[in-house]
């Protein structure tokens, strides 16, 4: 597993909100070690009766040895959010949060730069990993199964269309990580695919990718040069029309490049094998791994 697991000390970020509260709530019961969460204002109150709230992130880490943030901040104070997590020495990063403006996603990538510091999002439904029983975001728990494969995608809704066929079909994940649809986000699907690469729990990989950007273009080229391990990949958006936007604020044609077709093309030749289509990422992955 990568990223989150039993050592994950989680603070939630805006956990007095409604958001915050009720799928911090659920990360709890699924078993994660919720330590603390951040409302400036609200400091030396007990959330739910067992959570200390602090009003920042450095008190939460220092107080209650938080070191994963969950972020549901609204848009306009999300990019602070992170930065403050990330000074405090938080050194993973779910932002859930959506509408952050361009200029600000670049702004907090262009900082985190080099920092160690993993940004899951923005724009995302977070990141799991059933064998620790750790939840860091706002996927349905009940449907995952602990086991040996990985998941990416930039697609919430689909990363659980994934992960329901894989559990049905009897393979489990070892973590499953939603990178987000913006145009600009943190953890890359290559940045993703190196950490599972690494990881000896993850035997294979399904990726999910959409139309819009090169992103799965740069993760073909580390898959063919570098990637140990059998891949599925899935894109989203064959039927889509040119230059109009389609769900996600990074699910747009603006090239060649862009293009379904061209992004299926890099991946196949890379030598990943192709899901037709989501209804088929299960039984493409049972193939692969028998």
């Amino acid at each position: 597993m990568i990223l989150v697991n039993e050592n994950t000390k989680l603070v939630v970020q805006g956990i007095t909100g409604r958001e915050g509260t009720f799928h911090a709530e659920r990360c709890k019961a699924y078993g994660t070690n919720l330590v603390a969460g951040v409302t400036p204002g609200r400091g030396g109150a007990l959330w739910e009766d067992t959570v200390p709230v602090f009003d920042s992130m450095a008190e939460a880490v220092r107080d209650a040895g938080a070191n994963t943030s969950l972020i549901f901040v609204p848009a306009v104070g999300a990019a602070d959010a992170i930065l403050e997590a990330a000074d405090a020495g938080i050194k993973v990063i779910a932002c859930i949060t959506e509408g952050l403006p361009v200029q600000e996603s670049i702004k907090v990538v262009a900082h985190l730069e080099g920092s160690g510091v993993s940004l899951i999002g923005p724009n995302c439904p977070g990141l799991i990993s059933p064998g620790a029983n750790c939840k860091v975001g706002i996927m349905p728990g009940d449907i995952h199964s602990a086991g040996n494969v990985g998941v990416i995608s930039r697609s919430g809704t689909l990363t659980y269309e994934a992960v329901a066929q894989l559990t049905e079909a009897g393979i489990g994940q070892s973590t499953c990580v939603g990178i987000g649809g913006d145009p600009v986000t943190g953890t890359s699907f290559t940045d993703a695919l190196k950490l599972f690469n690494e990881d000896p729990d993850t035997h294979a990989v399904v990726m999910i990718g959409e139309i819009g950007g090169t992103r799965e273009q740069e993760a073909a080229e580390y898959i063919k040069s570098e990637f140990k391990k059998p891949v599925v990949a899935m894109i989203a958006g064959s039927t889509a029309p040119a230059g109009k936007r389609m769900g996600h604020a990074g699910a747009i044609i603006t090239g060649a490049a862009a293009t379904a077709s061209a992004k299926v093309k890099a991946l196949e030749a890379a030598g990943a094998a192709i899901a037709p289509s989501a209804a088929e990422i299960g039984s493409t992955m049972s193939k692969v791994l028998s």
